[in-house]
């Protein structure tokens, strides 16, 4: 396997999460987001939408990191990401898709820029923007979470996935997560864990941190 990503974006550090968790091995491929090289010709070809990541497994090309995660549940089962039971598994879908379709789409590179070429947002708020729909989406998610380690029981699996890329966007901007115990409980919990810990962006071969 091939995994075409940035050091720090969520997307790609979603699927560093599952392939760990799964116990995949995998050859990084940097894609260096602020040098647009998702935008070069060689990576559109890999990737229409040119976004990051990309999984390259035996010449199959995936794209979308939710929808790469489901597939390697799919050919991968163990450990599962998702529950048993059907209402198990869309109640941890509606969690991470809380994460993954509401609260990152509004604060990655692209929209950022966009806000700072065309309004005129400076650094501060640019954070503050970011700081600000973080909170309103943890507000949510957390009157949503049960008091057990993760959000599926004892074992973590696709809602962290989503969630720790997303309390480290959170701690870079300067939230406090203390406000939200049971997000806060579940991050203290992967990070104890090896599969989270490689994942993290400054472990990454691409890391400037």
């Amino acid at each position: 396997m091939e995994l075409h990503g940035y050091f720090r974006s969520s997307a790609s550090y979603r699927v560093r999460i599952g392939l760990n968790l799964k116990g995949l091995e995998y050859d990084y491929k940097a894609v260096n987001l602020l040098k647009n090289e998702q935008r070069a010709d060689e990576y559109t070809r890999l990737n229409p939408q040119g976004l990051v990541p990309a999984l390259v497994d035996d010449g199959q090309v995936l794209t979308q990191s939710l929808a790469i995660l489901e597939w390697l549940d799919e050919t991968h089962p163990e450990p599962a990401l998702l529950p048993a039971t059907p209402t198990g598994r869309a109640r941890i879908r509606a969690l991470a898709y809380g994460i993954a379709s509401d609260i990152q789409p509004i604060q990655n590179l692209r929209i950022l820029r966009y806000l700072q070429s065309e309004y005129g947002l400076n650094d501060e708020q640019k954070a503050g923007w970011i700081r600000h729909w973080i909170h309103e989406g943890f507000a949510a998610l957390e009157n949503q979470l049960k008091p057990a380690p993760f959000a599926a029981g004892d074992k973590p699996g696709l809602f962290e996935c989503c969630l720790m890329p997303q309390v480290y966007s959170a701690e870079r901007f300067g939230m406090d997560i203390a406000e939200y115990p049971a997000i806060q409980r579940i991050t203290q919990a992967c990070n104890e864990i090896p599969a989270f810990i490689e994942a993290r962006p400054e472990n990454q071969p691409d890391s400037t941190l």
